[in-house]
């Protein structure tokens, strides 16, 4: 049976609108409600159609009269912030992964009219270690366990997400494990991340990467909610790359640093907030990580339209080459060694930075 109505947290990013959209656009469905802590931008708003915009936060019991009052039958929950800068702080980025997570899945509970939930998780839960397999399927677990971030913060929600399909059998679960988000629309921290000019990897680590075109991520998460199909599920795309082929594609110059200099620019590039990426997200650039999707295509039944290389093609059309590839290598060189002086005395600089101050409330956030 189609759901009839529809509940989306995180709207005001772009997969989440996209996806209140798509459900908007289908007169089987009687309503869609999107819920954030943050409005929509004028030209999300336009192209929400007919969703009705909540404006509520998660985190707040409240949202279970939201859910009680319009007899939601299906939530999709979206709103999982993957970065601490865009929800003021790590610890307001905890509160709303987690206790939000937890509001939220209260209210499931005590709402009888719930019949369906779907999760937007990541295969960052797999974690990214030097022990990992080749490909995971979806009954593995992380070699090493991630010790904090998005990537810990997905792990609880998942247990969370599990027992409450425990305690309520009657309701539908699906949790689909997305691979990292491209496109030419989509705000990921890949794409933030490989729009650098200059893009500072691990000296001695060449890491595999696997994309998701940002076409197929809302394909899925538009089959899961109309669907019937429950349990977990990798998703993502055909075939990999690594990352200095990505780099080089992109036509950027990559800048291979020693690992101590390379956390000391992760921590400034944070502080001034250019590339926010957490220690385990530099684990990732380092060691890479790489899913099974065969219950994907034979379970789900979706098979996505782009390859990892096509979709990153697709999103290279968006990010002008910053040198002619003739002449990479040997400015690289030269970038290397600069940067490599710098390094010596940034973790000394570093500490004297001050921290701008969180604003107050939460900002919209990226798609992991």
């Amino acid at each position: 049976m189609p759901p009839a109505v529809v509940l989306v947290t995180g709207v005001s990013r772009w997969l989440g609108g996209a996806l209140a959209a798509e459900l908007a656009a289908d007169p089987g469905i009687e309503r869609v409600i999107g819920v954030d802590t943050v409005p929509p931008s004028p030209a999300m708003l336009r192209r929400l159609g007919r969703t009705e915009f909540v404006r509520a936060d998660i985190r707040n019991p409240l949202i279970g009269k939201v859910i009680a009052a319009a007899s939601v039958d299906t939530v999709v929950h979206m709103n999982i912030s993957s970065t601490p800068a865009g929800s003021g702080g790590r610890v307001p980025m905890k509160e709303l992964n987690v206790i939000g997570t937890m509001q939220l899945l209260a209210a499931c509970q005590r709402a009888p009219s719930v019949r369906r939930f779907v999760l937007k998780s990541t295969s960052a839960v797999y974690g990214a270690s030097s022990r990992d397999p080749a490909v995971f399927t979806e009954s593995m677990q992380a070699r090493q366990v991630p010790s904090g971030g998005f990537a810990k913060d997905s792990v609880d929600i998942e247990g969370y997400v599990r027992s409450f399909s425990r305690r309520r059998p009657d309701v539908d679960v699906a949790v689909l494990r997305f691979t990292n988000f491209i496109g030419p629309r989509i705000d990921s921290l890949l794409t933030g991340f490989l729009r650098m000019p200059l893009v500072p990897t691990a000296l001695g680590y060449d890491a595999r990467v696997q994309l998701l075109h940002e076409d197929d991520a809302l394909a899925v998460l538009t089959r899961a909610t109309t669907g019937d199909f429950t349990g977990t599920v990798n998703v993502g795309g055909e075939g990999t790359l690594l990352l200095s082929q990505a780099i080089r594609r992109l036509g950027r110059i990559e800048v291979p640093l020693p690992s101590p200099t390379l956390g000391s620019v992760g921590r400034l590039s944070r502080r001034f907030g250019f590339v926010d990426y957490s220690p385990e997200q530099m684990r990732f650039l380092n060691f890479g990580r790489v899913v099974d999707t065969t219950r994907l295509r034979t379970e789900f039944g979706y098979t996505p339209r782009y390859t990892t290389a096509a979709a990153l093609a697709d999103y290279a059309r968006t990010v002008p080459p910053v040198i002619a590839p003739g002449t990479v290598r040997s400015v690289a060189d030269g970038l290397r060694s600069a940067l490599g002086r710098v390094g010596d005395t940034a973790t000394a600089v570093e500490r004297r930075l001050r921290p701008t101050p969180p604003p107050p409330g939460l900002r919209a956030v990226r798609d992991a």
